[in-house]
Formats: structure tokens, C-alpha cells, sequence
């Protein structure tokens, strides 16, 4: 893999492709810290124009309380490889699949993670086959489509997308602002250069294809809820993307345990990464069937 210095691992993460059956992903893989019990590994999918890079802050403090982290780079996002037109490899069912084969490429059962549009994938991973899973966390990620203002954002995207090229498009974003509540965060990943240049990685057939998804996507909660996995719904004190009172309700849909993270909006990945965190450790920690969880 082409490693992209702008964005640099943490300590002791490796940055490589991960092997597959359904192809090769650039993943950061950082390791439980030294002298830290390992606990269990976690998949991290990232959201909507967003890329593995986006829980570069969470990794250290996960390492810490020993877990391993494997953040990855979805088929057409930054640096893994996908159609530049072809939406029909980015259909959801085909994303989920992606997941299914990363997970089976780890080697061990995970605690799956996805933030925002990462969440709506990995429940259609979980739904295609729980087995390979320790848990279930649904970050930022409602129960449907997004919110109204959010699906006329995405709408003027894929719009720009169908006319423009992705470095025009990325110049009209700076004018206007892009969707961040959607899109992926931008603090804890340096200067705009650097975020310009993830822009252009990724596909935009994969961009028009996810961003379908988020305004269509059906309610799929009570499919869910009938899963025999332990759920964990975690998202910031605001978001525009899926109210928080929407995902309250969804908690209680699961009977997932709940996070609110206090400061964080829409990606309490990079707004309050150590509270967030701790916030994840102790739900896996928790989890049944885990030696020492409790409750």
C-alpha cells in the first residue's frame, strides 16, 4: 500500500492492506499496549466520506485497556480500491459482505463498531451472519434515513458528483461547507491538504451510491433487535444527522446499553476521543461471556 504520509498511525499501529476473499483493504491495525491483558480485537468502519483515519484517537486509550484495533478503509474509501463508476459494487448487501470477509481475515471473533453510514453497514453484516461478532456498537447511527436537512446536503453532493470532477467538487465544498454532519470528521486529522487529498481517494461512485443509501435506508430495528448479540448505541449530546432523542428511542428498541458523550456532536470519535473510549472499553469489558465482565 501506498502510505500517505499526511496521515501518520499512531505508535505501534501498522498501516497495511488486509488480505481478504473479496479483495485487499487498507487498514491501521494497532496492537494492545505492552504490559496492557489482551481483551478482544475491534473492526472500526468509518462513515460517509470519511476513512479509517478517523479513529486515529481512539486507538491509543483502547490499546491501553487491551484491545486491539483494526480501522479499515471501506471498498472505493481513501486508500482501498473500488470502481470509479460502478455503484453496483458499493450496494450495501455487497459492503456488508466486505465485512464479513475483513472479519473472517482477523482471524477471531470482533466487537464491530461503524460510525454513521458505518453503523447502517455493519447492521447489514450483522444481519447477513452474527457469528463471527462479540458485540454490536452503533455510533452516530440511527434506526433509518437521515434527517431531512442532512438528505438535501447529500442530495446537492451527488448532484456535483454527476457533473463535476472530485477536485472541482471538493473547491465547491470549501464555499459552501461540506455535509459534516454526514461526512467524516475533520479535528484530530490535521489541515485541510491533508483532508483534500482523502477527498480525492475516494470513488465517486462510491460516494453516490453510500449517499443513496443514507436517504433510503428502511428501519431495520426490530430485525435487529431479534439478533443474540450485546448492542451499544453511543453518540455526542447534538447531532443533526439522526436526532438524539431518535437514538434514545433506538437504545431502547435493542435493549442496548447507552453512551452519551457530553461536548461531541456528530463524531465523538475525534470531539471527545478519551471519554469515548472509556466509554467502549467498558461496554466490551462488559460484555457476557468475557472472563471478567461484570453484569
Amino acid at each position: 500500500m501506498s502510505t500517505n504520509a499526511s496521515f501518520t498511525p499512531p505508535p505501534d499501529a501498522r498501516a497495511y492492506r488486509l488480505r481478504t476473499a473479496r479483495g485487499e483493504f487498507a487498514v491501521v491495525d494497532s496492537p494492545a499496549a505492552d504490559g496492557a491483558e489482551p481483551k478482544g480485537v475491534a473492526l472500526l468502519l468509518p462513515g460517509f466520506t470519511g476513512s479509517k483515519e478517523d479513529f486515529t484517537l481512539l486507538h491509543e486509550p483502547l490499546a491501553a485497556r487491551g484491545y486491539r484495533t483494526v480501522a479499515v478503509d471501506g471498498r472505493g474509501q481513501y486508500e482501498s480500491d473500488g470502481p470509479q463508476d460502478d455503484e453496483s459494487v458499493y450496494a450495501q448487501a455487497e459492503l456488508a459482505r466486505d465485512v464479513l470477509a475483513q472479519t473472517a481475515a482477523l482471524g477471531e471473533p470482533v466487537h464491530l463498531l461503524g460510525h454513521s453510514l458505518g453503523g447502517q453497514i455493519a447492521r447489514a453484516a450483522v444481519l447477513l451472519d452474527s457469528s463471527p461478532f462479540v458485540s454490536l456498537t452503533l455510533m452516530s447511527s440511527g434506526p433509518a434515513q437521515i434527517s431531512v436537512s442532512q438528505q438535501q446536503r447529500v442530495k446537492l453532493l451527488r448532484e456535483a458528483l454527476d457533473t463535476m470532477t472530485m477536485a472541482e467538487v471538493w473547491e465547491v465544498m470549501q464555499t459552501m461547507g461540506p455535509p459534516e454532519e454526514v461526512g467524516g470528521p475533520t479535528r484530530g486529522l490535521g489541515d485541510q491538504e491533508r483532508l483534500r487529498q482523502r477527498w480525492l481517494g475516494t470513488t465517486p461512485a462510491q460516494l453516490r451510491a453510500t449517499g443513496c443509501q443514507l436517504c433510503t435506508e428502511p428501519d431495520r430495528v426490530t430485525e435487529l433487535a431479534a439478533v443474540p448479540l450485546p448492542f451499544h448505541v453511543v453518540s455526542g449530546a447534538y447531532d443533526d444527522t439522526w436526532p438524539v432523542p431518535l437514538l434514545d428511542e433506538m437504545a431502547v428498541r435493542l435493549g442496548a446499553h447507552r453512551t452519551v458523550v457530553m461536548g461531541a456532536e456528530h463524531s465523538p470519535n475525534t470531539d471527545r476521543p478519551l471519554p469515548t473510549a472509556r466509554a467502549l472499553a467498558d461496554f466490551w469489558d462488559g460484555v457476557p461471556g468475557r472472563p471478567d465482565a461484570a453484569g
